[in-house]
């Protein structure tokens, strides 16, 4: 049975660039106007995946990209229209500046269910297994939870067939193989397929989308916390139960490195004791 056409939404980020310094506000939170900017290295993956999945899908498959974050996040979603993505939302509200994960999945799921009246109900939604700016795997399965969806983690492979989601996953010591029904939530680990290079035309379509504003409307829209109706109390600092504490910077970037080579295993397994008796030593003395 060929596959039906697919309504596939995917969750992209913007978060500071990993080779820039991003600093530390008071409260904790990370100074993003400081940091470079960059699209989450675990989100091009789910991007692939959705795209992936939209040629898996009937000829009238679509692929949406949704993000949260300020006005310059709107610059990833052109960057998923160079890659072939449909259709964009960025959610920007100054309420939502210090969410953490609960407040974060809140308001995305409201977003998703705004999108979903007017786009269409989902078939799928792909998620980047978390993010260089968090790391904490959280937030996929919390709008999961929120939009009672079929969810699959820690993917790394898949196929739809007969409507069905064939994929495989990774857990603890090896991997899984498992069958989910359609709608579905799945988060993409990063050993699934890279992102593909942008195409021509959609570089070509995003370069004269900049300078059509009405275009600009109908391929990505921007919205807030009022449109879709999220009470304000479950956003931002409000909703968030997470507090930091307290931040400090672990050791240094770089450091040296001693290189143990041509002798035996066994003469360089020495040597490395011996390095390490001798710097323990030292450090005895501190």
């Amino acid at each position: 049975m060929a596959n039906k056409d697919l309504n596939i939404y995917v969750l992209v980020k913007q978060v500071p660039d990993t080779r820039s310094k991003a600093g530390v506000n008071p409260d904790g939170t990370i100074d993003r106007a400081k940091a470079g900017k960059m699209l989450n290295p675990f989100d091009a993956y789910a991007m692939q995946a959705a795209l992936s999945a939209k040629r898996m899908g009937g000829p009238g498959s679509k692929v949406t990209a949704v993000s949260m974050g300020p006005p310059p996040a709107i610059d990833i979603l052109y960057q998923a229209l160079e890659h072939g993505v449909d259709k964009t939302c960025l959610l920007s509200d100054r309420k939502l500046a210090a969410s953490d994960t609960l407040a974060t999945s809140y308001a995305l799921a409201k977003t998703l269910e705004y999108l979903f009246k007017s786009d269409g109900k989902p078939d799928l939604v792909f998620c980047g297994l978390q993010t260089t700016d968090g790391d904490t795997a959280q937030v996929g399965p919390e709008i999961c939870e929120r939009l009672d969806l079929t969810q699959v983690t820690y993917v790394e492979g898949f196929e739809i067939k007969d409507n069905l989601i064939h994929a495989r996953k990774i857990i603890e010591g090896g991997a899984m193989e498992v069958e989910a029904k359609l709608p579905a939530l799945m988060t993409i680990a990063n050993s699934y397929n890279k992102l593909e290079f942008k195409t021509f035309r959609g570089a070509k379509f995003v370069q004269g989308l900049k300078r059509n504003e009405q275009l600009q409307k109908e391929y990505v829209k921007i919205i807030d916390l009022a449109t879709v109706e999220a009470d304000d109390m479950l956003c931002g600092l409000a909703g968030s139960p997470t507090i930091v504490s307290a931040t400090w910077k672990i050791g240094t970037v770089g450091g040296n490195c001693t290189m143990h080579q041509g002798k035996s295993v066994e003469d360089m397994v020495t040597e490395v004791f011996e390095t390490e008796n001798s710097v323990i030593k030292e450090l005895s003395k501190v």
